[in-house]
């Protein structure tokens, strides 16, 4: 199929991020991208790659309205903007937690209404929600994070079904463990402190096990490389009929089996991944 007319916008592209990685899998497809992110000049090295990069903070009104006023036509839409946020429910900041929601949901649907009419003009319109296996998997301390995964999942799947009568597709993008800059931006967002559970919490028998689960240490520099799964997504999206749901990173072939088997068969897995069974041990002490 040729390619070489069709379009991509694509939300979140800092350098070193997986949205990143899809802009360049794209251009070298052969579609016009248009890399977008709240602050330009972290998009350096897709615009010495010769990738349009424009200016888009998805979580104001004002911002997504100049960027599609900048377009005329758009094919492919790719939400793929988000962060991570890692505490346990006991101690969770409710505010922190609704932040977490307004840009790994909201932020999604707002930037799906504003650009909605362009893809309908499109003989080839789709919408991609980058979704994450997180949500189909239960992950202790994750909560927020995989819930609005969850939150998101679900609109797709909706979206799916309302906007098919309009010839757009809509594809769920369940992503795996892929090595991406999303922890350190994390982290980044804490003013570079290290994750730390607040005075007082029920967890502090068990601080430094629970606090290691929070930093996610063993999710650092591991994963597929996030050239290696762009490429891979991209072929999937590019298909004649790209599937509803693409699952592609390391761990999605476990999570899609995960999430059909017995409810909680893999809970000792889990545990063990996450430090959960130290932690269980130690409080009931």
């Amino acid at each position: 199929m040729s390619t070489s007319k069709l379009s991509v916008l694509i939300t979140g592209c800092s350098d070193g991020s997986l949205g990143s990685a899809l802009a360049i899998a794209f251009h070298e497809a052969g579609l016009h991208v248009y890399a977008t992110a709240r602050n330009p000049s972290k998009m350096a090295n897709l615009s010495s790659l010769g990738i349009e990069t424009l200016t888009l903070d998805v979580l104001s009104e004002s911002s997504i309205a100049a960027c599609f006023r900048k377009l005329s036509s758009l094919d492919i839409l790719v939400n793929n903007a988000g962060a991570g946020y890692s505490m346990p429910v006991a101690d969770m900041s409710i505010s922190s937690a609704k932040k977490l929601f307004d840009l790994n949901v909201w932020s999604y649907l707002a930037i799906t209404q504003a650009f909605l009419p362009l893809l309908l003009k499109s003989s080839k319109g789709m919408i991609v929600n980058q979704t994450s296996i997180a949500a189909v998997t239960t992950t202790p301390f994750q909560s927020a994070y995989n819930a609005s995964k969850a939150a998101i999942s679900m609109f797709s799947d909706t979206m799916r079904l309302e906007l098919e009568p309009f010839g757009i597709t809509v594809v769920d993008l369940k992503t795996g463990v892929v090595r991406s800059n999303l922890i350190q931006n994390s982290k980044n967002q804490r003013g570079g402190e290290q994750a730390s559970l607040p005075e007082g919490s029920i967890y502090e028998p068990a601080k430094e096990v629970v606090e290691k689960a929070l930093r996610q240490e063993g999710f650092t520099d591991t994963g597929m490389l996030a050239e290696q799964w762009a490429k891979l997504v991209v072929r999937d999206l590019l298909r004649g009929k790209p599937p509803s749901v693409v699952w592609r990173g390391e761990q999605a072939g476990l999570a899609r089996v995960a999430a059909i088997l017995p409810f909680g068969m893999f809970d000792g897995m889990v545990k063990g991944m996450t430090g959960m069974d130290v932690v269980g041990e130690i409080v009931r002490k």
